[in-house]
C-alpha cells in the first residue's frame, strides 16, 4: 500500500514557500528559486525524519550527561539531475551525514513530438535494507520516477523503505506512480497536486521548467 502525504492540505509556512516557487515574478531571481527549492527539501526532510528509527545516545555536556535520541542509521538521498540538485541540497542540509545517489534522466522528443524518458546514468551505494529518499521538483507523467526507481533497484536491491518527495505533482502522474510501484514500500510526499497535464507533459498550473529556472535555459 502506497501512502501519500500532501502538504497543501495543512496550513503552514510551507505553503508560503510553494507560493514563491510558483510566482513568475519571484522566479526571475534564480538564487531565490534555488533557495526555495532547498527550503522545500529541508521541510520535507524534517517531516520524513519523524518516520525513521532512532536510538538512544549519551551526550556529554560541560555539566553532565544527557540521553538523547539520534537516527539509528542515515538514509540514502537520491535525485534526478539537474533540476533536483537544489531540492537534494535542502535534504542534505538536514541529513548531513547521508549517503547519496544521482541519476541522469530526460525526456526525448522525436520529429512527431512523441516522447520517451531516457535514463542514462546511475551512481548509488548499496540500497539493500536502507531507507532511500528520492526527490524531484516535478512529477508530471510519473514515468521518469518509475524508471529511476526500477533502474536503481534492479532485480536484487530491496530497500527498507522508499520516500518519494516532489514539490508539485500532476494527479495523473501521481496515480501512475502509485499503480506502477504498488509492490514496493513507498511513501510519497508532495507539496501540491495539480489536475492538468498537457500533451507535452507539462503540469498546469505547475511552476515551469525547474531546471531552467534554477540554472538557466538549456540548448535542447
Amino acid at each position: 500500500m502506497i501512502e501519500v502525504k500532501n502538504f497543501e492540505k495543512t496550513d503552514s509556512l510551507f505553503n508560503q514557500v510553494m507560493a514563491e516557487i510558483r510566482d513568475v515574478e519571484i522566479q526571475q531571481d534564480r538564487m531565490r528559486f534555488r533557495r526555495n527549492l532547498e527550503r522545500v527539501g529541508e521541510i520535507m526532510a524534517y517531516e520524513i525524519s519523524k518516520t525513521m528509527e532512532y536510538t538512544v545516545k549519551e551526550v556529554v555536556t560541560p555539566l553532565g550527561v544527557k540521553e538523547v535520541k539520534v537516527l539509528a542509521e542515515q538514509p540514502v538521498l537520491a535525485t534526478i539531475l539537474r533540476a533536483g540538485l537544489p531540492f537534494h541540497q535542502g535534504m542534505l542540509n538536514m541529513f548531513d551525514k547521508a549517503d547519496n545517489a544521482f541519476i541522469a534522466a530526460y525526456r526525448k522528443y522525436d520529429k512527431d513530438d512523441d516522447s520517451e524518458i531516457r535514463v542514462e546514468y546511475f551512481s548509488a551505494p548499496d540500497l539493500n535494507g536502507r531507507v532511500m529518499i528520492l526527490c524531484d521538483p516535478l512529477l508530471a507523467t510519473g514515468e521518469s520516477l518509475v524508471k529511476t526507481i526500477d533502474g536503481l533497484l534492479g532485480d536484487d536491491m530491496a530497500p527498507k523503505h522508499i520516500h518519494v518527495a516532489v514539490a508539485v505533482a500532476s494527479s495523473d502522474g501521481l496515480e501512475h506512480l502509485k499503480y506502477k510501484m504498488s509492490n514496493r514500500p513507498i511513501t510519497i510526499w508532495v507539496g501540491s497536486v495539480d489536475d492538468e497535464l498537457t500533451a507535452r507533459a507539462y503540469v498546469v498550473p505547475g511552476l515551469g521548467d525547474a531546471g531552467d529556472l534554477a540554472f538557466g535555459e538549456k540548448h535542447s
